[in-house]
């Protein structure tokens, strides 16, 4: 069931968006070659505790509980990387996931970046992947249900060549981290079932996934990290964002800039 949120509470949502917004900001100044994944993470678990909030991903359940409060995914790692003793190296792209809960309200937010001078395909597939999220954003109010969005999100990827990948989705967000509905980011005849209305007050956590190979993804033996089938580069974008009566409000403003 989808629970919408009173303006107050998308208020109080917001302040966690800021935390999550903070978190981004520093990632992103951090993010250097040379510096291990592990390190990134250490620095933003610090500044989510200096806040006094909870890490929403740290201690998920699993075969083998996440240990981390951040996902950090590089280049084939599409999501759910455990960060640790990889050293960023020139030329890799890397996707940085943190959430936080603070006054019992959650935000969520992706964004990918890029290690000093990259190639043109890594660059094309970032431009496309952030685009994604812009697009989905704009349209948000613009429709009556999701998949008005979505069709709009899997254009602009297919247009450009690139894949979305169909396994992973985005998701409601509230006082939990995952609420329904699920938010896929393509439309197709089998998951029919997935589409649902956007009425003032929906707040999601879109988060496209864009490949520059294939949408076929592999999790590997840690349990955890999800990597492309065929070791092509991809990215990984997301806001939590709410609709409100002036239309779209993204809650973790301030994530990529």
């Amino acid at each position: 069931m989808v629970i919408l949120k009173s303006p107050e509470e998308i208020k109080l949502m917001r302040e966690a968006g800021k935390i999550v917004a903070e978190c981004h900001q520093l990632a992103s100044s951090l993010i250097t070659a040379g510096i291990t994944t592990g390190e990134i993470d250490q620095k933003v678990e610090q500044l989510i505790q200096r806040h006094g909030a909870i890490p929403l991903f740290k201690g998920v359940p699993g075969v083998v509980p996440f240990p981390a409060v951040t996902c950090i995914s590089v280049n084939e790692e599409v999501v759910h990387g455990i960060p640790g003793d990889r050293i960023l190296e020139e030329g890799d792209i890397v996707s940085v996931d943190v959430g936080c809960k603070i006054n019992g309200w959650c935000g969520d937010a992706a964004w990918t970046y890029a290690v000093g001078k990259i190639d043109q395909q890594k660059q094309k597939v970032m431009e496309v992947g952030q685009k994604t999220l812009e697009v989905a954003i704009a349209e948000l109010d613009q429709h009556q249900s999701w998949f008005g969005v979505a069709a709009i999100m899997e254009k602009t990827v297919l247009d450009a060549g690139l894949f979305i990948v169909e396994d992973f989705v985005g998701h409601g967000i509230g006082q939990e981290m995952h609420e329904d509905p699920q938010v896929p980011n393509f439309v197709s005849s089998n998951r029919a079932g997935d589409d649902f209305l956007l009425p003032i007050g929906i707040v999601l956590a879109i988060e496209p996934m864009v490949t520059c190979g294939t949408s076929e993804v592999l999790v590997l033996d840690d349990h955890w990290t999800v990597v492309t089938e065929d070791d092509q580069p991809s990215v990984h974008f997301e806001h939590t964002v709410a609709l409100s009566e002036n239309g779209p409000i993204i809650l973790t403003e301030g994530v990529g800039q």
